[in-house]
């Protein structure tokens, strides 16, 4: 007795019709599947935009007003030694108040990771301190600290963020006046 292919039983049994419905379904799901893909792909991609905006807008241009389009109203950072900034205004507070200390405030990304809703970058800030900072006066000093931030976004927009720069080597730099490059 010879033995019939899967397609030949198949077609036998009078299951032509589903064959042809899964042969018609199968493109459908592969273009469905990969348009997922490509949907969280672009939004990934959204994300860290959102974030170097952040950092390109506010941090190093100082130009608080964007604030308003890239963070949450109940917008909440979370800092290693300093009290939780909350909402718009509180991160345009901690901005403006860290840029009459470091007016030329730059912070350059050196590594961004996106995935679900998290973005993580790792950058390295540089400025002159021309004003008073944790209670140290204008030193005319040029620093340079490494950080790392992670962002969770909703929406579209920022809405918590965790911050961890080095305090110490920045407060050890406006002392000594020594950089750490």
């Amino acid at each position: 007795m010879e033995q019939q292919s899967w397609t030949e039983r198949t077609l036998s049994n009078g299951s032509s019709k589903n064959c042809i419905r899964l042969v018609l379904l199968l493109p459908a799901l592969c273009i469905a599947v990969g348009a997922c893909s490509t949907r969280h792909d672009r939004t990934l991609s959204d994300n860290k935009s959102v974030v170097l905006r952040s950092e390109t807008e506010l941090w190093n241009r100082g130009n608080l007003a964007a604030a308003d389009e890239l963070y949450t109203p109940n917008f909440v950072c979370h800092f290693v030694i300093e009290p939780e900034w909350r909402g718009v205004q509180g991160i345009k507070d901690a901005v403006a108040q860290h840029r009459r200390s470091f007016p030329d405030w730059n912070e350059q990304v050196d590594d961004i990771i996106a995935e679900g809703d998290k973005v993580v970058i790792r950058f390295t800030s540089t400025g002159t301190q021309k004003g008073e900072f944790a209670g140290i006066s204008p030193t005319g000093k040029k620093v340079t600290i490494r950080e790392v931030a992670i962002f969770r976004l909703v929406d579209g927009k920022i809405a918590e963020q965790w911050g961890m720069p080095d305090v110490h080597g920045l407060l050890e730099q406006l002392k000594t006046g020594t950089s750490q490059r």
